[in-house]
């Protein structure tokens, strides 16, 4: 039995520090060290909510690579349980530029996924029905498996997924807002649609995120109650990853009880103190306990 099951979502970024962004013309720039480190938005969940002391399993495929052995070293020092399957095209990829004041730029090589899916339905539900929560990213391969996965879902276990900076009308994304019974998304290109959008998805639980801006919450019919940002613990290092933290700790406080404007506070605390942290591996006692 594990607390959440994160479907999708592994890779690596290779993370290049930036003098700004948008980046100055020049034929070339030197740059700090250049490093390769597991990253994408499924490891961001799995290893943020390991942090936070939940046990944690994920489901994807992974290369037989060089990058793929990064994301599996990496997953094993965390203590995360890995269900792999074989990648032919390759481990997915980023390259995140960020600035000196920790904003960042995502280069993605999702590394789309050829044939039929890696996991038979059975298997998936199998793996879901061993869980208290799942959490599903937006991979090309889960698309044909989420009606099994959703009708396979245990009473009281909740499905969420994150559909990042969606406009409200890519039709890639509504099958895993319909699957879900929580949705996480970014305002950034939604502005102020997003209460339209959530208004839409109900009666899913949706949950509006807006970086320093805080985010927003359903509140009992009404307008959204916002949720203020929380002041990180040190200095802004990387932002990358911190809407990955938001939701395991979203995620983790649901799971033990807490209401969702009490979880949604208590994500941003631990958001706030992901973008302190250099990379998605988060030291014991880094991330606010429950």
């Amino acid at each position: 039995m594990v607390d959440l099951l994160v479907i999708g979502g592994l890779g690596v970024d290779l993370r290049v520090r930036v003098p700004a962004l948008p980046l100055p013309a020049a034929d070339s720039l030197t740059v700090p060290p250049i490093d390769l480190r597991i990253g994408n938005t499924g490891a961001g969940v799995a290893l943020a909510a390991r942090a936070l002391g939940l046990r944690v399993a994920v489901v994807d495929v992974l290369g037989a690579d060089p990058p793929g052995a990064v994301v599996r070293e990496a997953l094993d020092r965390a203590g995360v349980t890995a269900v792999l399957a074989a990648d032919p095209g390759g481990t997915r990829r980023s390259v995140n530029l960020v600035d000196p004041a920790g904003r960042r730029m995502s280069l993605y090589d999702p590394r789309p996924w050829q044939g039929p899916p890696p996991f038979p339905p059975e298997r998936l539900a199998a793996l879901a029905r061993d869980a208290a929560h799942v959490h599903v990213s937006i991979m090309d391969w889960v698309v044909p498996l989420l009606p099994a996965l959703r009708a396979g879902l245990p009473d009281g276990v909740r499905l969420s997924t994150d559909l990042h900076d969606w406009d409200g009308d890519n039709p890639y994304h509504r099958p895993f807002a319909d699957a879900a019974d929580l949705v996480f998304v970014s305002g950034v290109r939604l502005a102020d649609r997003a209460g339209e959008l959530a208004a839409g998805l109900a009666p899913r639980t949706t949950v509006v995120t807006r970086g320093g801006d805080g985010a927003e919450v359903p509140d009992g019919g009404g307008p959204p109650a916002r949720v203020p940002a929380a002041t990180p613990p040190g200095p802004v290092v990387d932002t990358n990853g911190a809407g990955d933290a938001f939701a395991a700790a979203l995620i983790a406080a649901r799971l033990r009880g807490a209401d969702l404007p009490a979880a949604a506070a208590y994500a941003a605390r631990v958001a706030a103190a992901a973008c302190a942290h250099d990379g998605m591996e988060y030291p014991p006692g880094l991330l606010p306990p429950h």
